[in-house]
């Protein structure tokens, strides 16, 4: 059964909240593409077990990197917004990943996602493990990251946070300069809304 942002943020709410870990923590730098000098600064938010969100990521993202990221037109902002546990700890383990890593396990997830989160014959946990194990994740490391209560803490108080300042609602949502659009859309769809910003 998935778990919905509420009650995940109320399951959290039953433990302190962690200090801020150290800046310099790997895990909590941000995860983008492009030139941050770009006239447009899109932020994605979005949920690995969204199917909205897999299929922009499949359909419409690939042009967007080729011909909006690519060439310094828009700088690209990954925001994790997970709407389960599952989705939670999938984004958890992405960030664990050396960030070059982030955006290829990101896309591999959105690929196989009817593999690893809605195949109610398979051991999720497992399957996770089999993709992050692919991207170069010992066990030790996705044991560890999974049972890092600080790191989960760290993780949802970012999505509450992203949801007070932007009114996120749904997945995919995206910001654009500043200003909100949400749902999967085509690539002319996106690119009108990037001319329009920039």
């Amino acid at each position: 059964m998935s778990i919905t942002r509420r009650t995940l943020l109320a399951a959290t709410a039953a433990f302190p909240l962690a200090a801020a870990a150290p800046a310099t923590d790997p895990r909590e730098t941000v995860r983008a593409a492009g030139d941050p000098k770009a006239k447009v600064t899109v932020m994605e938010f979005f949920s690995l077990t969204c199917p909205h969100c897999a299929a922009f990521a499949r359909e419409t993202f690939p042009r967007i990197r080729t011909e909006l990221i690519a060439t310094g037109k828009v700088y690209y902002i990954f925001g994790d917004y997970p709407l389960d546990q599952v989705a939670l700890n999938a984004a958890m383990l992405a960030r664990a990943l050396p960030a070059e890593r982030y955006e290829p396990f990101v896309n591999s997830l959105f690929a196989s996602q009817y593999h690893w989160a809605f195949n109610r014959e398979a051991n999720v946990a497992e399957e996770l493990f089999k993709r992050a194990a692919l991207a170069g994740m010992d066990r030790a490391t996705f044991d560890a990251t999974l049972a890092d209560q600080g790191f989960r803490n760290w993780m949802i108080q970012q999505q509450a946070a992203n949801e007070a300042k932007y009114q996120i609602d749904s997945t995919p949502s995206f910001i654009i300069n500043g200003h909100k659009s949400a749902g999967e859309m085509t690539f002319d769809a996106f690119d009108k809304l990037v001319m329009a910003a920039g």
